[in-house]
């Protein structure tokens, strides 16, 4: 049965369409439900519409149950439409009335909000870790191999002496400075809608600070109104941070891609990373920092999806925000694997010091042949042109 279910059925249809990909997106937010569910029905029982026993038992359930959508045991039927039908459905069948009890004072809106941000400060969690491996990977090449010399760059023409650890470090500075971003969302996130119901609160004396500090959260979101309009508004944040860390890791792709090059054959990608052509025999591709590469493109448009759908819609709940859930998803799990993949990557990057050595030509040192005049009184414009008319020369 439906949780709005009133008696009349809907065109197969429209059902199917209003449904979506909820039953597949909701086997990740299942897990977190439980979780809040469970919170929601030891705030029943603190104001006395659940006895002991009830309660027990919905702890019982919805503990098994969580245990078993982490282990991956659970499918949700389309008819179900979501998460949230199927866990009510659940205790309803093995506990009656205990089971149709748990919704009282809570509406599916607050429900999904609650479940969304106990991802989300799991799935932020997961990403500041992964930043902080690619960061001490990053240190580590610096390390092993940091003082090895390489041309630096501007205009994609050889500029300034540069070095595999001046290299390393910059992209190590840049994850760097994505976490505090990451913090910042994540102290955004961290206030608790449960109790909000569909928008306007709900006619219970339910004890909102107790329910929030059951989940761990550092406070409550009071207005109940914010609490739907900042459905989008915080996954767009979210995703707006993941952005920062995808463009650092497109950049740093986008560079080992130039640098591994034969042409160039500054790094070597071991085998074990690079794929093959189904036709060319001798091809070794990096196909893994191409995807990588590319993922800052899909989440660029998961940022555009968010601010779209989110966007022009009045106060309240809306179905639209429905949409909402992929492209928080997807970016979060294509934000993880890349940062796992790019960890594996660099802890296996060869430096080979010769090609490296070899490709540090004479113009790469005219600045500080420059600089060098200015040491000697020369003024800086006549010690430039006159390096500049000497490398015209050649």
């Amino acid at each position: 049965m439906k949780l709005w279910d009133k008696g009349y059925s809907l065109e197969a249809a429209i059902e199917r369409f209003t449904i979506g990909d909820d039953p597949v997106l909701d086997l990740e937010l299942l897990p977190f439900d439980c979780r809040a569910s469970i919170a929601h029905a030891r705030g029943l029982h603190r104001i006395g519409l659940l006895t002991q026993s009830e309660l027990d038992g919905i702890e019982r359930e919805l503990t098994q149950l969580e245990e078993r959508a982490r282990a991956g045991e659970i499918s949700i039927p389309v008819g179900m439409e979501d998460c949230h039908t199927f866990i009510e459905d659940h205790l309803t069948t093995v506990l009656g009335d205990a089971g149709r009890k748990i919704h009282a004072g809570r509406s599916r809106n607050d429900q999904v909000l609650t479940a969304l941000r106990l991802l989300e400060r799991d799935r932020l969690s997961l990403v500041r870790d992964a930043v902080q491996k690619v960061i001490d990977s990053l240190d580590n090449l610096d390390k092993r191999r940091g003082s090895i010399p390489i041309p630096g760059f501007t205009h994609t023409r050889k500029a300034m002496p540069s070095s595999i650890g001046m290299w390393a470090t910059a992209f190590r500075d840049a994850l760097r400075d994505d976490l505090p971003l990451v913090a910042g969302v994540a102290s955004l996130i961290d206030q608790s809608p449960l109790g909000t119901g569909a928008g306007y609160g709900v006619p219970l004396p339910l004890d909102r600070t107790f329910t929030a500090a059951d989940l761990a959260f550092s406070r409550v979101q009071e207005n109940p109104i914010y609490a739907q309009l900042s459905r989008g508004k915080f996954e767009l944040a979210i995703v707006q941070v993941l952005v920062q860390i995808m463009h650092d890791l497109n950049r740093l792709a986008t560079d080992a891609i130039l640098f591994s090059l034969p042409e160039f054959g500054w790094l070597k990608l071991p085998d074990r990373f690079c794929t093959g052509s189904s036709l060319m025999p001798q091809k070794k591709n990096p196909d893994v920092l191409e995807l990588v590469r590319a993922g800052l493109h899909v989440l660029t448009g998961a940022q555009q999806r968010l601010q779209g759908i989110s966007g022009n819609l009045i106060s309240g709940y809306h179905r639209d925000l429905q949409w909402t859930k992929r492209p928080l998803l997807e970016s979060f799990a294509t934000t993880i694997d890349s940062l796992t993949v790019m960890l594996a990557v660099i802890d296996g990057l060869e430096v080979d010091e010769a090609r490296c050595r070899e490709a540090m030509t004479g113009e790469l040192y005219a600045t500080e042949r420059a600089c060098d005049l200015v040491r000697q009184g020369v003024p800086f414009r006549e010690a430039y042109r006159r390096v500049a008319e000497e490398y015209r020369s050649k």
